[in-house]
């Protein structure tokens, strides 16, 4: 489940968690709020808090935005807005998302999301793929993960891909940013993934057998390889075929590797400010619509390998 995080400012100190929400978050109604709150949906510092209580300046409000948005409103057209595109033919887009910025829109009306570039400048996937929210979008990546995602321009290529995606033909590779001291040059990391048991902004890597039976976790698999070592960090190659949510980011951190900047799993904070893990190299074996792409690697995860100053 995607979150949002808003940091309460000064203006609000002192406002009632549900005022607060409503101020921070566009184009929700008052009943969904009310509804996403009772649900345990809004957090504030990572705990629930009845509708009534109050937030202070500084603390961080977090929303799982599935729960609140109102389902179907189509992602907003953003013509201008920029767009990397690695890879086009007629029935196939890979394009090049940065670090920052969503996948796709989780509530009604927003905007500044990869796919609202992608339907202002193709209006065509408009009706094409999972939701209207996500046009034409095969799968997603977190959003503050960099790189390729595959981007399907007809029902038919849409289709087509994600059969793909689900017999393992279309493939994906990523690169990251960890602590080289004792990971091994290569490996295969396969503990199973759940829901985090207490924090919805996480999932849980069950490495003990009691928690496999407690949480029926679904399987995944992370191989990996050591393509560079720094005086601190080490850049990782990583091949994984149908990704769970942060299966990467769980399974290094697992390992107690945990990625640079990626402090929701344990990582140590980094200048780039965000973590780094990059999808570099997408690929689809297929007679009809085959490709490969890669995308070069972001210059402040390159900088990071090359840094000796060790992290405070």
């Amino acid at each position: 489940m995607e979150t949002r995080q808003y940091l309460v400012p000064k203006e609000l100190d002192g406002a009632r968690v549900d005022k607060a929400a409503l101020t921070l978050v566009a184009n929700v109604s008052r009943a969904q709020m009310k509804r996403a709150i009772l649900a345990g949906a809004v957090r504030v510092n990572g705990k629930r808090r009845p509708k009534g209580a109050l937030v202070a300046e500084g603390e961080v409000i977090t929303i799982a935005a599935e729960e609140v948005a109102s389902r179907g409103g189509p992602a907003v057209p953003e013509p201008d807005a920029p767009l990397r595109v690695r890879f086009e033919s007629e029935g196939v887009l890979v394009v090049d998302k940065p670090a920052g910025q969503p996948s796709a829109p989780l509530l009604d009306g927003e905007t500044g999301t990869l796919a609202n570039a992608l339907v202002g400048h193709y209006p065509e996937l408009a009706g094409v793929g999972y939701s209207p929210r996500e046009p034409g979008i095969l799968h997603r990546l977190d959003t503050d993960t960099s790189g390729l995602l595959v981007v399907a321009r007809t029902a038919e290529a849409f289709d087509r891909l994600k059969a793909g995606l689900k017999a393992d033909r279309l493939r994906k590779a990523y690169q990251l940013v960890c602590r080289q001291l004792d990971l091994p040059d290569s490996g295969t990391i396969e503990f199973p993934i759940a829901s985090h048991p207490k924090d919805q902004r996480r999932v849980y890597a069950c490495i003990h057998p009691r928690d496999v039976a407690r949480y029926s976790p679904r399987p995944a698999k992370t191989t990996y390889e050591v393509e560079r070592r720094g005086p601190v960090w080490g850049l990782v190659h990583v091949d994984v075929a149908r990704a769970l949510r942060h299966q990467i980011r769980v399974h290094f951190a697992a390992i107690e590797h945990p990625l640079a900047g990626d402090v929701l799993y344990g990582g140590e904070a980094v200048a780039i400010g965000h973590h780094a893990l990059h999808a570099s190299r997408v690929w689809f074996d297929d007679e009809a619509l085959g490709f490969e792409v890669t995308s070069p690697l972001p210059a402040g995860m390159a900088d990071l390998v090359e840094q000796a100053v060790v992290p405070a």
